[in-house]
Order: C-alpha cells, then structure tokens, then sequence
C-alpha cells in the first residue's frame, strides 16, 4: 500500500496537470459513476489527506479515491502513449486540453459533495504531511491501547495518516524496538513519533524513498541503501550483520499479506520465534 510521501506526490502531479483548468473530458468507469459527466467543469485542486486523494471540481463536488495496493493516477501530455497497464483497468479519466490524468485500477472511486468529505476522511488521525499535523494528538490516539503492538498501531490510520509497511518497519528498526512490542513499552514513543514527522517530511520531495540518511546510526557498509530492513531479508543487517528477517501479516485486505521486517540483533521485544 502506498506510503503518504507517495500520495502527497501523486496529488501534487494531479493539481499541477489539472488546478485550475477546465475538463475537456470525463470518464468514470466504476458502475456507480457511469453516468456521471463532469466535463466542462474547472478543477479546483487535488488535496491529499493520509492515502487518501480528493479532487475538488467546480459546483462544490469531490472525487474521492484510494490506491491500496494496486492502484496509480498516471499524468500524460497530449499524443503521449498511455502507459500503467491494460485499458480495461483503466477507472478514471480527467483530461483537460494541457493533460490527461489516468486512474488504473483504483479500488475506491466515488463522488461526493466537498461538504461531506469527512464523511470518507474524518476517521484519520492527524496527517504526517497535512496542516492538521498535531504530535500530541497522535500520540494521545497511540496511547489509547498501550497493549497494542506498536507495528499495527503505527499502521492504524486512525492514530496517524500517512504510515505503511515501509515506514513502520523502517521506523520499528530506528527505534530498536520489534513491531510486536506492546506501544506502551515503547522506551520512547514521542522520539519515534518524532521521527517518522522527519521521514516523511524529507521524503516527500524526493523520487526516491530514503531512510538511511542523517540517523546517526554508523553502518557496516559502504555502499549507498536506502531502507534499513525493509526488502532486506536474508540479508546482513547494515548496522549489526545480523540477516534481516521477515514474516507475513494479515494485511485486512482478503487474500493479501503484508511483510515485517526486522533485524533480530538491532531491536528488541518479542518477535515470532523468540522466546
């Protein structure tokens, strides 16, 4: 699933391609929405919030979507080949006269008033990378169940927006905790918080996700990685040598499975295995 740097990201190519001009086309290809035209109207902006995506249009109306794990906005110039995969999962199509603007295999498509957009984003805690951001907030929503393993609860997007696998591993190794640790055993959860507000802030503005830059943490080798654990199993671990291990997750999408990461010499708490 998307990280929030990747969907701040994403909403910043759509508000460039398309804010402020008008549609020339509109095809929505989710069977609630066939009938749907919103061709002629002027898109407003394209605002992140957590995973989410929202793209106001002129007469107070909202396109809401999600990617999860497969999908993508893809952003082309006119006569540019169209390139994301087969057009039948193709979902979404805004173009205006400057560019198209593609959805693939978006799961969550729908169109709302902008009034009630807190009805599909009001559940999410404060944004890592939004103006709602608010520290105390989320550790105050982290801490509601200390008995939680601090991996799921970075993960709940009601605590914190903006969080995924990545991060949460990535995260888990910074700390030197093991994501199964209960969140109220954390030695320093505002330190973690803390971080992951660094990450992610740093992250959004690069092609390339890194974690592995200014963290104080001398590593084992000289060669350039980005990510600490995460994609790593089997291999040494940059900072202890020890092999990086991984194991699958429900992820609460049915028949899908999320890895997590973790260097068994680096961190601590319980993990599957360890006595």
């Amino acid at each position: 699933m998307p990280e929030g740097d990747t969907v701040w990201q994403a909403a910043r190519r759509l508000d460039t391609a398309l804010a402020g001009r008008r549609l020339v086309r509109s095809d929505l290809r989710v069977p609630k929405l066939a009938t749907v035209d919103l061709t002629g109207r002027d898109v407003l902006d394209v605002t992140p919030r957590g995973k989410h995506l929202l793209t106001r249009i002129e007469g107070g109306l909202t396109l809401h979507s999600h990617l999860r794990m497969d999908g993508a906005w893809k952003v082309f110039a006119p006569g540019e080949r169209w390139r994301g995969g087969p057009a039948h999962q193709i979902r979404a199509i805004l173009a205006n006269e400057h560019r198209s603007a593609v959805g693939y295999r978006l799961p969550v498509l729908g169109l709302l008033r902008t009034s009630d957009e807190q009805r599909v984003v009001g559940h999410l805690g404060p944004d890592l990378l939004g103006p709602d951001w608010d520290r105390d907030e989320a550790l105050r929503r982290l801490l509601d169940d200390p008995a939680r393993p601090v991996g799921r609860a970075l993960l709940d997007q009601r605590n914190l927006a903006g969080i995924g696998n990545v991060y949460m591993a990535e995260l888990c190794f910074l700390a030197r905790i093991t994501p199964w640790l209960p969140v109220g055993e954390a030695p320093d959860l505002p330190g973690l918080v803390a971080t992951a507000e660094r990450l992610l802030d740093a992250n959004r503005e690069r092609p390339a996700r890194t974690t592995t830059v200014r963290e104080g943490l001398r590593m084992r080798t000289r060669s350039v990685e980005r990510l600490y654990v995460y994609g790593r199993a089997g291999r040494p671990c940059l900072v202890c040598g020890t092999p990086v291990r991984v194991v699958s997750e429900a992820s609460g999408d049915p028949g899908r499975e999320r890895p997590a990461y973790w260097c068994p010499g680096c961190q601590s708490g319980p993990a599957p295995g360890r006595a």
